[in-house]
């Protein structure tokens, strides 16, 4: 009250000094708490900050000269490395949004596997039922025991191929499955009328051939990973690199289409079959399937040439023997 009395002149009233005095309290309250949160908050962001700006900060103290040196080294690096990965990821965005664009226009219905490996495997559908087809309506004599027991190694095998080509191919998978259900009810068929009809010696000779071809093909499919490491491993140059291949001799990429070989020779062999003992719908369905595949086999992963020439062969092979049946039926 005496010090209020010494500041303030006698005719000053108390509660006003002691208001003035309250507010002034007041206000330094206020600032010294701002400075204090000022304060933490510079400690905080200063102990979290990146290493670039605190090396900054510290290169500027007059009593830190080698700090500011390597600041200075590490500004520089900072930022080359910045500009370079932001080229880095602006020209890899540019490259793949150009290939992007460039596979878009590239994509037509001539290089479109989708629609090449769907188009094949509707007319492996088509082999399929044409086989169901003759086993409800044709004469159990019309089957040929010799392509019957082709269209069962074939189909196997593509069964297989389809399943592990790139694209993956489900659907021809499926219809290669139901088709070797549909020859195995063909092959039963033709034997029952054979035997019925005293062929005993054909039919045994069938059944022997038939035994030959299982038992050659299970011992491919058990000593084949074994032969293929050896011959791989003797560094035999080109037969090595053969053994090695994507579509090479170990493969079913090979040995698919060589059983595909065998419909076109067995066709080729046939060129002068009766017209009533072809059937219409399957070499209606092989036709196609040459057609298609020839064009498909260049366009899966691995490319497989051998495919694409068998199929042309069977498409030549297959139109043929159609022609002649369409000209005797129906000109």
């Amino acid at each position: 009250s005496d010090l209020q009395r010494s500041v303030f002149p006698r005719s000053t009233n108390l509660k006003t000094i002691q208001a003035l005095f309250a507010w002034n309290h007041q206000i330094l309250h206020a600032y010294t708490t701002t400075m204090i949160a000022a304060t933490t908050i510079s400690r905080m962001a200063s102990s979290q900050a990146p290493k670039v700006l605190r090396l900054r900060l510290a290169g500027n103290s007059s009593s830190a000269p080698q700090l500011k040196s390597s600041n200075n080294n590490y500004m520089k690096r900072y930022f080359t490395d910045k500009t370079t990965k932001e080229a880095t990821n602006t020209t890899a965005k540019e490259s793949t949004t150009t290939a992007a664009k460039e596979e878009t226009k590239k994509t037509t219905w001539w290089n479109n596997t989708t629609l090449w490996g769907t188009a094949g495997a509707m007319a492996g559908w088509g082999m399929s039922g044409a086989a169901i087809y003759d086993a409800l309506e044709s004469s159990p004599e019309l089957i040929s025991l010799n392509m019957t027991g082709v269209l069962l190694v074939y189909s196997s095998l593509f069964a297989r191929w389809a399943f592990v080509v790139k694209p993956q191919n489900l659907l021809l998978a499926g219809c290669h499955v139901t088709n070797v259900a549909a020859q195995m009810n063909q092959l039963r068929r033709a034997v029952e009328y054979k035997k019925e009809n005293g062929k005993d010696d054909e039919v045994d000779d069938i059944m022997k051939k038939a035994g030959a071809t299982a038992a050659a093909g299970a011992a491919c499919v058990l000593g084949g990973p074994m032969v293929q490491s050896a011959i791989v491993n003797a560094n035999l140059g080109v037969v090595s690199s053969i053994a090695a291949a994507e579509a090479g001799p170990f493969t079913v990429h090979f040995w698919a289409p060589m059983s595909k070989w065998m419909i076109s020779g067995a066709s080729f062999m046939e060129l002068d079959r009766p017209t009533e003992k072809i059937s219409l719908a399957q070499y209606s369905a092989l036709t196609l399937t040459g057609f298609f595949f020839s064009r498909y086999a260049l366009l899966v992963a691995p490319i497989n040439y051998t495919l694409c020439s068998v199929n042309i062969a069977l498409f030549g092979s297959s139109a043929w023997h159609l022609g002649r049946k369409i000209k005797a039926d129906y000109m």
